[in-house]
């Protein structure tokens, strides 16, 4: 790998590099504006970079690999987590697009920069066009993991790391060398691994166009596609996707669908490619590894490994290594590989559970869950309450959003589907799943939501 890499990928200066709505924003525009924030960074602070417009995030970025500053992407803006974030001891800068700061970083104490307000920057034609290069080695982030299974982690991630992920993700999507990149428009935020990779890093580093919206009604995506030139793409998760198809709008012609996240069923993702007459890759990857793999899910069950990537069983867990991952990485999945290059994926390492000596995996049983004909979403999970029994044996849980059915119609239909000893108890009806801005399901939260639900409705359970 060069030890410089550029900034955004080789274009002319009044290439279009952004959308906004039906604004269209260029390289010379997005570097000024990059170059005037850096001159208003207080001297030594990390960017904590709280950006909800896609555009302005990457602003960010590139302000803060200009000015050699990593920046750290929380993965949300909840209090606690900013507090956690405040104390691994870097002084902060928090940058977003909105006038007043979250009230968690009045309170530490932490300066704020308004990106809304941020002027269109010095524009001359006649100056020469230069992009900046950006040491490979560089720390670029510091992401955190979702903390769906317990506290937010954070990562490291180089430059060199984040363009190479981009670059290889550039081959595997179809029209590559084509010339032409593709508009991204993302429902996931760009603070996670997959909305950094996939709607920022990859239209930068391909010659693409970032969308710097994140719709979320299906009404309003279906607007966003349509105000972007073609080939354009939707970056989004199963749940996203599922609402979208749900939700009743004409849709315009997408010409690629990426999907992360959350498992991804078969079956939906045909549906998708039927309505949306497009093609469908599933990403596989972490925030510990970013993405290393990608399948055509409603074709092929394999998973095809980013070149350079390999794996390497230890003891019953796996490892990757190889290409942007620059060391041995240990994978929360349960793989079987087919050859050097590819795998089948059986699901989560912690989603393994163990009832009356049988075993299964959560993401199975919330698979047959939502398979139940009424059922729009749910999701198996160990209910911790009900943890220290006499036999020491963990029960399972699930919550269901199904208006038309009851608990026992549910239970009966699980029950042709599943083994008995892994129904669930309790069975909790919900009107909406908790679920975070990339569509997983924390473990806390649903642990506190079914301890509520349970003892609100005691007796009442089938």
């Amino acid at each position: 790998m060069p030890a410089t890499l550029p900034i955004i990928a080789s274009c002319s200066p009044e290439s279009v590099i952004a959308w906004r709505g039906h604004e269209r924003l260029s390289a010379r525009q997005f570097l000024q504006q990059a170059l005037q924030l850096v001159q208003q960074l207080p001297a030594g602070a990390q960017l904590l970079n709280l950006c909800e417009d896609r555009y302005h995030f990457a602003l960010c970025l590139a302000a803060g690999l200009i000015a050699g500053r990593s920046t750290l992407l929380p993965p949300s803006q909840a209090p606690d987590v900013l507090r956690r974030v405040h104390a691994l001891g870097a002084p902060l800068v928090g940058l977003g697009d909105r006038a007043e700061p979250p009230a968690a970083l009045v309170q530490l104490g932490s300066p704020w920069l308004d990106l809304s307000a941020l002027g269109p920057g010095a524009s001359c034609a006649s100056e020469s066009w230069c992009i900046p290069q950006v040491d490979a080695q560089a720390p670029a982030v510091v992401i955190f993991t979702s903390g769906s299974t317990g506290v937010p982690v954070p990562h490291v991630k180089s430059f060199g790391q984040l363009v190479a992920a981009a670059r290889v993700q550039m081959t595997r999507l179809p029209l590559h060398g084509a010339g032409v990149g593709y508009a991204l428009l993302g429902t996931v935020p760009a603070q996670h691994m997959f909305g950094l990779e996939s709607t920022v890093m990859l239209p930068l580093q391909s010659g693409g166009t970032l969308c710097a919206e994140r719709p979320f009604f299906p009404a309003d995506i279906a607007a966003a596609l349509g105000a972007l030139r073609r080939p354009r793409a939707l970056v989004s998760t199963p749940v996203h996707l599922r609402a979208l198809l749900d939700g009743g709008v004409a849709l315009p012609p997408i010409d690629l669908v990426l999907c992360a996240t959350a498992t991804l069923s078969e079956s939906l993702a045909r549906e998708v490619e039927a309505r949306c007459n497009t093609q469908l890759l599933e990403i596989f990857g972490s925030t510990e590894t970013g993405q290393i793999a990608s399948r055509r899910t409603a074709r092929e069950r394999a998973w095809h490994l980013w070149p350079e990537v390999r794996l390497r069983c230890a003891e019953d867990r796996w490892w990757a290594h190889g290409g942007h991952v620059h060391t041995p990485t240990l994978l929360a999945d349960m793989l079987e590989p087919l050859d050097e290059a590819h795998f089948i994926l059986h699901g989560r390492t912690a989603d393994l559970v163990n009832v009356a000596g049988k075993r299964s995996s959560l993401a199975h049983l919330s698979q047959q869950l939502l398979s139940v004909p009424g059922v729009l979403d749910g999701a198996f999970f160990v209910y911790e309450s009900a943890r220290g029994s006499i036999t020491g044996v963990s029960r399972l849980a699930a919550l269901v959003v199904a208006p038309a059915l009851t608990r026992a119609q549910i239970l009966a239909a699980l029950r042709e589907r599943i083994d008995a000893v892994f129904l669930p108890r309790p069975l909790l009806l919900v009107e909406q799943m908790p679920r975070n801005a990339t569509g997983k399901l924390p473990q806390e939260t649903l642990q506190a939501l079914a301890t509520r639900l349970a003892t609100s409705s005691c007796g009442s359970e089938p």
